[in-house]
């Protein structure tokens, strides 16, 4: 039995999700999508408690929380906050700010608006993602402000470096990563993470990019004087989803994105991007109904002590 359907439309998310007890079966649906099992037993008959969010085995008595492992473990707020809010943030490709979040849904406090967005956003990597192949395109560019001189370097407040999956001559999976210095060492250990050996690496002629050949790479370089005098016909698809990127900052968050989120939010336009054509998947991987995922707790983001996660290490 497969796993529940996205609404195609809002007023059908709103006729499926109008109160706890429907968001709470799609929970139960989407976590246990052949039908309920007990982990102890086997037993395939279960109370549903509303409110606790939990089943009970029938035969054994054990208890099994529907919303362990996702993003909504133990929250405070209703499933249909947390539905809602997953929902804005998957469909809208502008996404969405805490600010927004809170006046939308009515939440209470700004942070807790915060705290869910930056949940919803940790649920978006997973360790096992498979790595860029065929073409790719690798440049960095710099996030927090105007950059003089050369397209993509200068002196910026966030060094990004990006690769652009094409397949067909058009773009299909986006990578993106903070790091410190755009040198040999940065900028070849995030094509190693991420582009799988033996792909073409189309770069511009930065030296930071020599030693892609010996790294088991075909390298192809472009620039202004191999294309002509217009940039923008230098690595095309990696800059005009930076572009996407920076106005998406720009329009939606008002460009005050903090360093120490800032891959965070690196990785949620990478994984509406990647995205694109399926939002059921979307849905439900936020919210950490496809693989286990609880999020940063409130502390943890605003202690530093919570770590964003690195794509170099996980799947978009």
């Amino acid at each position: 039995m497969p796993r529940p359907t996205f609404p195609k439309s809002f007023p059908e998310f709103v006729r499926r999700f109008s109160d706890e007890e429907a968001c709470f079966q799609y929970i139960i649906d989407s976590r246990w999508p052949e039908g309920f099992m007990c982990e102890k037993c086997g037993h395939d008959g279960a109370y549903a408690y509303v409110g606790k969010w939990t089943l009970r085995c029938k035969n054994c008595r054990k208890i099994h929380s529907a919303t362990a492992g996702t993003v909504m473990h133990r929250t405070r707020q209703p499933l249909c906050t947390w539905l809602w809010a997953a929902y804005l943030m998957v469909t809208d490709k502008r996404g969405i700010s805490a600010v927004q979040l809170q006046a939308q849904l009515g939440i209470g406090r700004y942070e807790t608006a915060f705290n869910m967005l930056h949940k919803l956003r940790a649920a978006m990597v997973n360790p096992a993602r498979e790595k860029l192949r065929g073409v790719v395109e690798v440049d960095e560019t710099y996030i927090g402000g105007p950059v003089p001189g050369k397209r993509g370097r200068g002196t910026g407040k966030a060094l990004v470096i990006g690769a652009v999956e094409l397949r067909n001559g058009k773009p299909a999976r986006i990578r993106l990563k903070k790091i410190g210095s755009a040198n040999a060492g940065s900028v070849l250990k995030f094509i190693t993470d991420n582009v799988e050996r033996g792909s073409e690496v189309i770069t511009d002629g930065s030296p930071s990019y020599n030693g892609l050949y010996e790294g088991g790479f075909i390298h192809s370089i472009q620039s202004t004087r191999m294309l002509g005098d217009d940039p923008d016909s230098v690595l095309p698809h990696f800059h005009r989803a930076v572009s996407n990127m920076k106005t998406w900052l720009l329009g939606t968050h008002h460009g005050r994105v903090s360093q120490k989120h800032l891959q965070a939010y690196l990785n949620e336009f990478a994984f509406r991007y990647n995205r694109r054509g399926n939002l059921q998947a979307a849905f439900q991987t936020i919210l950490g109904l496809a693989d286990k995922s609880e999020g940063p707790t409130y502390e943890g983001l605003y202690k530093g002590t919570f770590s964003h996660k690195n794509p170099a290490l996980t799947r978009h």
